[in-house]
């Protein structure tokens, strides 16, 4: 899989002043008022990120979980993320599918390449969202959904500008309408860590690649040597 990787300047300028939160306030209330309850594919990252979004939007939408993160190391981990998201379904009461495609770590080859020789939060993360929502934008085209949106900007490390402008061009390339969201918004990440700790859900302290992860043991070598220190 090839992806052309955009540079930074002219990824951050569209849409700056959007309040996302308030665009899927519109859209969930124009809903309602004709009486309709659409079906949505949810793209997933992890149970914890997934708590708020489910409770503020499961009473409005017909909602699949999709679990593709194929970047996440290692496999074990992926299972367990994986896994935690079905207890979430449980203990939350969600009625939904959860779906589970080939996780083929080798779809985040390319953008490997670029994301070695960076930190989280740059070009190569774009590219990783953008991975992420096309196959979900892929599969409700395919399966019929009214929209698709992800759980991912319930993160504060997580850019929410880049998520949604690339949900709207792939909305207009698949012709699925994608739900326009900042979950973070009105304490969401706050409500997700409550909720997490209410059902009980395991909390991974990286975001899931092999260079997150790589970063995160040396932030704790880091921290280690500092209160070994005092």
């Amino acid at each position: 899989m090839c992806f052309l990787f955009a540079k930074i300047e002219s990824i951050i300028e569209p849409m700056n002043n959007i309040n996302y939160n308030i665009e899927m306030e519109k859209i969930i209330e124009a809903n309602r008022k004709a009486g309709i309850k659409p079906s949505l594919l949810m793209q997933v990252c992890c149970a914890p990120c997934s708590t708020t979004v489910m409770y503020r939007i499961k009473d409005d939408f017909d909602i699949d979980m999709y679990y593709y993160n194929p970047m996440i190391y290692p496999r074990d981990e992926l299972d367990k993320r994986t896994e935690q998201v079905e207890v979430l379904k449980g203990r939350m009461g969600i009625t939904g599918d959860l779906i589970v495609p080939d996780n083929d770590v080798t779809d985040f080859a390319d953008i490997a390449k670029v994301r070695k020789n960076s930190r989280e939060g740059g070009e190569a993360c774009y590219e990783c969202y953008k991975l992420r929502l096309e196959e979900t934008a892929k599969y409700a085209k395919e399966h019929g959904y009214d929209y698709f949106s992800t759980t991912l900007s319930i993160s504060p490390y997580k850019n929410s500008k880049w998520l949604n402008e690339i949900g709207a061009d792939l909305e207009l390339k698949y012709g699925v309408k994608y739900l326009f969201a900042d979950f973070k918004k009105r304490n969401g990440y706050k409500m997700s860590i409550e909720l997490s700790e209410k059902y009980a859900l395991y909390r991974q302290s990286y975001c899931g690649c092999i260079f997150s992860y790589n970063e995160m043991i040396e932030h704790n070598k880091k921290q280690e040597a500092l209160n070994t220190d005092l």
